[in-house]
């Protein structure tokens, strides 16, 4: 006898300011506040079984996820073009809260997504630092390629002091890392495990880490998958396509291709690789982020079997 509960799908679309709820054929407007959040859970807790299915909005879901997360609630946060094109594909084409709302209810029935785990508050705080730190570099290249074509006197004063500024928040940035992974020992050898590879660095560990927390739990098609290194077909009867990565997270990609271009050069089984592609007539890019998929499969690899050694 099958005692569990069915789910009773509940479609939350996100806004700043906003929440709108669609729950057995109706729909409610909620604050995105902590009293509107209070109001949903109330709400759900009601309905035996709810799931409720939203989408990432740039963060401003963090909040409710995590109160849902808190109650003990079923989440599921999906990407938004899935759900925009499975909209398109039902032939709703008006684009409301509401009708969003009564959307992701029905992706949830026609799909029954996989729930979202909830983060741990290590995994969300290295992802603070591990962003901010990419957003003061990319402030600080932005800033000096400014600074170099400046030729007023006193705005240069300006930019001198503002990238000290930068400086110092990087460093600043960068300690506050250090402290946290002082204070986590099993995360300090994942890095370090990472770091063993030839062409890994420390950073990059750590980065790759902080955007993929889930590397050491998938199989080798899912860790390519998640950073958006699969190669997917393109083919149609006789005709054979080229073959394109696409989706997963550009942050693991990232922190992923100064690594991949060392590794090509010195790692002694990627730069042979590396080398079989080139001679091949691939074009440098492909073959780099082939080298790419095997780093993330390989770093996956690492943490998933502990025992395993790398040869020297």
């Amino acid at each position: 006898m099958n005692d569990k509960k069915p789910s009773v799908y509940a479609g939350l679309d996100i806004a700043k300011a906003s929440l709108e709820l669609h729950l057995l054929g109706k729909s409610y407007d909620l604050p995105n506040t902590p009293a509107g959040h209070a109001q949903l859970l109330k709400r759900l807790a009601a309905v035996p079984g709810a799931h409720i299915i939203c989408e990432a909005t740039g963060g401003y879901e963090r909040a409710v996820v995590a109160a849902l997360h808190a109650a003990q609630m079923l989440v599921s946060v999906i990407n938004p073009a899935r759900v925009r094109q499975f909209a398109r594909a039902s032939g709703k084409l008006a684009k409301t809260d509401p009708i969003d709302a009564a959307v992701l209810t029905a992706f949830g029935v026609a799909f029954s997504p996989m729930v979202t785990a909830a983060r741990t508050t290590v995994e969300i705080q290295l992802a603070a630092l591990t962003t901010r730190r990419a957003q003061l570099l990319q402030l600080r290249i932005a800033e000096e390629g400014c600074a170099e074509t400046c030729t007023d006197p006193a705005l240069c004063k300006l930019f001198t002091g503002w990238l000290v500024q930068i400086h110092k928040q990087l460093a600043k940035v960068e300690a506050l890392t250090e402290k946290l992974l002082a204070e986590q020992t099993l995360l300090t050898a994942q890095v370090q495990r990472l770091d063993d590879i030839m062409g890994v660095g420390r950073l990059t560990s750590v980065a790759v880490l902080a955007a993929l927390p889930e590397l050491g739990t998938l199989n080798r098609g899912q860790a390519a998958a998640l950073a958006g290194l699969a190669p997917y077909n393109r083919d149609s009867g006789t005709w054979a396509g080229q073959r394109h990565i696409s989706g997963g997270r550009a942050d693991v990609r990232c922190a992923l291709y100064m690594a991949a271009l060392s590794a090509s050069r010195s790692n002694k089984i990627l730069k042979p690789f590396y080398d079989r592609l080139i001679a091949a007539g691939k074009p440098a890019k492909v073959a780099l982020t082939a080298v790419m998929r095997k780093m993330i499969v390989l770093m996956n690899h690492l943490l998933k079997n502990p025992d395993f050694t790398l040869a020297k």
